[in-house]
């Protein structure tokens, strides 16, 4: 036997080899973990919590009877800018909203609302009530008035008539170009600023251009077709999107940001 055969064996590089592995095996758990506390726990708590109130409702049993809690437009010679939103209909209405936009010039006499749809031609209006959606009333998102509002509707009707999506066949409910992708393109391309809900999916929907401004103007943003993406701004805070659904913490408000719930905190 020679002298290199008795010299011991040195198993330092193997440990750290096979200890590696080990260590991240409970990384990758607890990244699961946080990926279904955080989105798909609340995903699936709200289909079950509207299945147990008996599933949405049909489209023809909504309350065609409301009417505009909007003042006719007449009365309100300010110019304006409304965008908006409501829970969507049908199963998805558990998890998004939709998002449209109203506005009207200086001493014009009637409202102009703008959304988008799956079916015929993408771009509506005055498709409903200026502040209704399938017999419900939409939240105020944001609200411009006066000299402000005027200067940039002339943007926001030009950013419509340039909307890249407005083609038969361009609208995709998921993971977007949809409502939501529409109001936000509105909100980059002329430039009034919007923090949309962290349940307008499709928001971060940007196509093939992977680095953009965020709605509010205040941040950007990084999107993989609106499947996956993280955002930061100082109107939105920090978002992570995963699937269209958004999870993120507003320190500006401050909010907690969860998918199907929305904004939990500070009230905009």
């Amino acid at each position: 036997m020679t002298s290199k055969d008795m010299t011991p064996k040195d198993t330092t590089s193997d440990d750290a080899t096979s200890s590696a592995p080990a260590r991240r095996r409970p990384f990758r758990k607890t990244l699961i973990w946080a990926l279904v506390l955080m989105f798909f726990a609340p995903a699936l708590t709200a289909f079950g919590a509207l299945a147990y109130r008996g599933g949405p409702t049909h489209w023809g049993q909504y309350d065609r009877s409301l009417a505009s809690r909007l003042p006719p437009a007449a009365s309100h010679p300010d110019a304006r800018i409304l965008v908006m939103s409501s829970r969507t209909r049908g199963w998805k209405g558990a998890l998004a909203v939709h998002s449209w936009i109203v506005v009207k010039g200086e001493n014009e006499r009637a409202w102009r609302r703008y959304d988008v749809a799956g079916w015929g031609s993408p771009v509506r209006l005055n498709w409903w009530p200026p502040d209704l959606w399938f017999g419900s009333y939409g939240t105020v998102v944001a609200d411009i008035k006066g000299a402000q509002a005027n200067a940039l509707i002339p943007r926001v009707d030009a950013a419509i008539k340039d909307y890249q999506y407005r083609n038969y066949g361009d609208y995709r409910i998921w993971p977007g170009p949809n409502s939501n992708t529409f109001v936000a393109w509105l909100a980059r391309e002329a430039g009034f600023g919007v923090d949309l809900p962290p349940t307008a999916v499709g928001k971060d929907y940007t196509g093939f251009v992977p680095v953009a401004k965020l709605p509010s103007g205040t941040g950007g943003q990084i999107s993989l077709f609106g499947i996956a993406g993280v955002a930061a701004g100082l109107e939105e805070g920090l978002e992570v999107n995963l699937l269209g659904l958004t999870f993120g913490i507003d320190v500006n408000g401050p909010a907690l940001k969860l998918p199907l719930v929305g904004r939990i905190g500070a009230t905009r």
